[in-house]
Order: structure tokens, then sequence, then C-alpha cells
């Protein structure tokens, strides 16, 4: 890249919606184009980690393929396991066997990857730099762990949960981090805002971490009010803005594979017809 700020990729999350993203990226990967540094939340940092690997189309080949396996995402699995999203299936069995995760690329690879998560007994975002993806497995874990639907993650003496609870969409975050030129991905349309949790369902899940618990009855507040300055950032020409025009036609749970592959394809529509004014942006050779 001929540009000489410090170039950041900023990755919302979405469960599912993270399709879009994954079309996104696999353009990304195409046409050459990566940053210095990648920032991802929930499943943003599970789409990010493949990118950086420079595995295109895992994402959405694996989801594809495991979306109805009751082991993956299910409410069999949050029974049996008290996690949504299998742990030992999603983070073990599918990228140490079914479809393997490169962690020799991701390790020789030039970005910085870093993923949000929200730590439990405090109730702020922390932003952790991952250099081994197989060692710090169980960050991404815990940056993807939704709250009421997963356990609580214990891994380098602190516990966590989404960082979506406490930073939805990092792009403050990675400014202070010194990335200066933002491309920032959404999962959600422009005139999206999100509505606040139920204290009742808060305070009966976590009435033990009364800091988590009063994050996630602020986390609407956050979200909208880093929407309204993302908006801010664009108009302004400070960062560049990915997202869909209209609401994915997908939920945050889905087992649908042709809403899945409709999702991602849609990404890739808006990454394909991005490029012309994203190279110029960033400054890319042609």
């Amino acid at each position: 890249m001929l540009s000489k700020k410090k170039t950041g990729l900023v990755l919302e999350g979405g469960a599912m919606r993270g399709m879009y993203t994954a079309g996104v990226l696999d353009v990304f990967m195409e046409q050459g184009i990566y940053f210095d540094g990648v920032i991802g939340v929930s499943m943003g940092a599970i789409t990010g980690c493949s990118y950086i690997s420079g595995q295109m189309g895992r994402t959405v080949r694996y989801n594809k393929k495991y979306c109805r396996d009751k082991r993956y995402m299910s409410f069999y699995s949050l029974l049996t396991t008290g996690d949504l999203v299998g742990n030992q299936f999603c983070y073990h069995e599918l990228p140490e066997n079914l479809d393997p995760y490169d962690n020799e690329a991701f390790k020789k690879s030039q970005t910085e990857f870093y993923v949000t998560c929200t730590n439990v007994e405090t109730g702020e975002a922390e932003y952790i730099r991952i250099k081994d993806m197989v060692e710090e497995m169980d960050y991404l874990r815990a940056s993807a762990s939704m709250p009421f639907v997963s356990r609580i993650v214990e891994c380098g003496g602190k516990k966590w949960l989404d960082g979506g609870c406490s930073d939805s969409i990092p792009i403050r975050a990675f400014m202070e981090m010194g990335y200066e030129k933002n491309v920032v991905i959404l999962t959600r349309p422009p005139e999206y805002r999100k509505k606040p949790e139920s204290k009742r369902l808060v305070n009966l899940f976590y009435k033990k971490y009364p800091k988590f618990a009063a994050a996630l009855e602020h986390r609407a507040e956050g979200y909208n009010q880093t929407v309204e300055e993302i908006r801010q950032l664009e108009q302004d020409g400070k960062i560049f803005v990915i997202r869909p025009e209209t609401p994915l036609e997908i939920g945050r749970i889905s087992h649908n594979v042709e809403k899945i592959e409709g999702a991602y394809e849609r990404g890739r529509a808006d990454g394909l017809a991005c490029l012309p004014k994203l190279a110029q942006w960033l400054k890319l050779p042609e």
C-alpha cells in the first residue's frame, strides 16, 4: 500500500450476519487488499482470522456445511453444554480437523490481529492482540460468547464474554491505538439503531457481576452513539464504511444454507462495487 498512514480494518459482529463480512473479505483477498491491523468483535473476529490466514471461502464454506449440525450452533448444544455455540466442536474439532485453520500462515502474516472481549468483572472492553490462534483460541471464543446463551470464558486470569457487550464497533479504540486510516465493515443498514436489553433478564443472569450487567443495560446507548460517530467520521472522509443498505435476510442464528449464501453474496457484491472508491481512498496502485 502506498498510504503512509497505518491502515486498519474494523469488523462488527452479528453472528450469522457475519456471512456478509465474509463475502467482503473474500473480495479483499482476491484483490490482494490487506491492512496493517485488523480488529474484530464476536463473529467479526471469527471472519477476520480466516482473512489474515488467507483462507478464501473458508468462513462461508464451513458455515454452510455445518449450520445444521446440532454440535455447531443449536439449542441442543445450549441445553447439553451451556453454550449455544459448541466449544469443543467449533473451536477444536472444526479448525483442527474438519476444516483446518492455517495457523502457520496466520503467524507469518504482517497484519496485527486484535479481538475485542468484555471483562465480566469490570464491564469494560479489552482489546487483545493474538499472535497464535491455536494457543490463544480461548480469546477468540470469548469474543464470540454471546450473553445469555454462553458460559463465561476464563482465560488469562480473567472472565470474559462477547466483546459486543461493551464495544460493538471499536473504531475509536483502533484509532487511539494508532490506526489512522480505517475501513469499517458493518452488518446492519444505516438506519438501524439497537434497542435496550431487558433489565429483568440482565439482572436474572448477571446479578453476581453488576458492572457487566450495567454494561449490558447501556449497550444500546453505546452502540447507537458509535453508529452516529461512524456516520460523522464517514462524512468527514476519515473512515471508509462498507455496510448493507437494507437489512440482511438472515438472523443471528440460521440453519438455512440459502440465507447463509445470500448474505455472503451480498457482501461479495458490495465489496466488488466499492473497489474503485476504496482503492482511491486507500491510494492503492492500479
